[in-house]
This record gives structure tokens, C-alpha cells and sequence, in this order.
């Protein structure tokens, strides 16, 4: 499995309506995306900002360029959210992942 991590930042008047752009799904079609298995959206208030960290889980990196394209790194940050970002990384880091931890079913 792969995680595709990517960073962007708010200001604190923008950070929600930058959030409900991501929610429920973080890119358009993204869960009928094939390979695609979840994704998470965390936020948190870093100074006078609001930081935002996607990650999407997917099967394998082929599945990360089907959806990315051969330069599969590149940030996809549909136009109409950049004007509520202060900045954002440009590329996306991809991590291989060696462990799933879940709570046991009761």
C-alpha cells in the first residue's frame, strides 16, 4: 500500500471553507478512483495559519500515476482552492506502508 502525503496552508478565515472543499472527498471521483482505499484530512492551527495534511492510501504506485499521471509527484490542487491556500506544496510525497495497526472487532 502506498500513502500520498501532501501539506497546504490557510488562513484562519479561509480554513474552513477550504476544509468543506475537501470534504466529503478530498478530489473529485477520487473514491472511485481505481486502487483507491481511503483517505484522511487532518488540520491543526500552526501560528497564525491552518495547517492541512491529505493522506490517500492507495493499492501501489501504479495506481498513484493513474490518477497523477506519469509525473505522479505533482501536487493536484483543483483551481478553485488555490485561492484559499497561502501556500502548498507542489509535490506530493509517497510512502510505502510497512504497518496497519486496527482495533480489534469486538
Amino acid at each position: 500500500m502506498i500513502a500520498r502525503i501532501w501539506h497546504g496552508s490557510a488562513r484562519p478565515d479561509n480554513a474552513d471553507a477550504y476544509a468543506s472543499h475537501l470534504q466529503p472527498e478530498l478530489l473529485p471521483g477520487l473514491s472511485e478512483t481505481k486502487g483507491f482505499q481511503r483517505s484522511f484530512l487532518l488540520r491543526r492551527a500552526v501560528g497564525d495559519e491552518v495547517e492541512f495534511i491529505t493522506i490517500i492510501l492507495f493499492e501501489s504506485l501504479d495506481d498513484v500515476r493513474a490518477l497523477a499521471g506519469e509525473d505522479y509527484e505533482r501536487a493536484i490542487v483543483p483551481a478553485d482552492r488555490i485561492p484559499l491556500l497561502t501556500h502548498y506544496d507542489a509535490r506530493a510525497a509517497h510512502y510505502e506502508v510497512l504497518s496497519v495497526v486496527e482495533r480489534p472487532s469486538e
